[in-house]
């Protein structure tokens, strides 16, 4: 065995030490300088009228967002319906009935590389078999495409979950003649329901500022969005549209509903964390 000096590995491990805390000073730096940027140009554009009326065509002065943070919740309910059922199915594959068969090994593969791939790319795949039969964008299709993003989360979350419950719940009920869906679903769910419920919420937190999806799927309107079967207003492509506009009021308006994303973001991250920690105490 090759012998090291102390002082080489006690030197060694300092400068590993420093070098990481300069790492994570310069990323909490980075956060806070982002949030003190987009909270000062944001809170000059919240307002009763922010959130009340909708965006008003080139020229007219006033207007807010209102129509686009509809559009928004419209197509982030429909994804969190779609996907975290799905999500959440699969995951009970994986961890439950699919560990070591070959099946579940394509399964947790292609998991893992849906969760590398652009949006950009599931916007595209979403319009090519969507919008492009249909010869119109549609909210149906931008919740579609979030769906598909927000899949692959909430399926390795929960199989991480499951097996983080100890086996020996799941022999004492299967022992006592339960049935193994039952077992699953109303006991070993129960026992990792919190960090069920953490998974998606980090899951909604990954759509929600989601733009390029949106820009090939649901588009844009500058109206109430009443049915789904057309373009429907969302804050990330209105940010989008509004940021690069000459227009001060746009500007404006485009940092006021940066802020409200950022704010949505950072509290699902909180709560979820939270109730995480709050889970480990009890």
């Amino acid at each position: 065995m090759i012998h090291r000096p102390a002082l080489g590995r006690k030197l060694a491990d300092r400068l590993v030490k420093v070098v990481s805390a300069c790492g994570a000073l310069l990323g909490i730096l980075a956060l806070a300088w982002i949030l003190l940027v987009v909270i000062q140009k944001g809170a000059a554009a919240i307002n009763w009228e922010f959130f009340l009326h909708r965006t008003l065509p080139t020229g007219e002065p006033g207007g807010g967002v209102g129509n686009a943070i509809l559009g928004s919740a419209l197509l982030v309910g429909l994804a969190v319906a779609f996907g975290v059922p799905i999500g959440l199915m699969v995951g009970v594959y994986l961890a439950e009935f699919g560990r070591e068969t070959r099946l579940g090994a394509a399964v947790r593969f292609s998991a893992n590389v849906m969760m590398g791939i652009p949006s950009i790319i599931v916007g595209l795949f979403v319009y090519t078999l969507i919008v492009v039969p249909t010869h119109t964008f549609s909210g149906w299709a931008g919740a579609l495409a979030l769906a598909i993003l927000m899949l692959p989360v909430v399926a390795r979350t929960t199989e991480d979950m499951l097996q983080l419950v100890p086996n020996a719940l799941r022999e004492s009920a299967l022992a006592l003649g339960s049935p193994r869906w039952k077992v699953t679903f109303h006991i070993v769910f129960r026992a990792a329901k919190v960090g069920l419920l953490t998974g998606v919420l980090l899951a909604i937190a990954r759509i929600s500022g989601e733009t390029a999806p949106l820009l090939f799927t649901a588009l844009n309107s500058p109206y109430w969005s009443t049915t789904l079967n057309g373009p429907v207003a969302n804050l990330p492509v209105t940010i989008f549209n509004y940021a690069m506009s000459p227009y001060d009021d746009w500007v404006r308006l485009a940092w006021g509903a940066s802020l409200l994303i950022t704010v949505g973001v950072l509290a699902l991250n909180i709560s979820s964390r939270f109730i995480l920690r709050r889970s480990s105490h009890e």
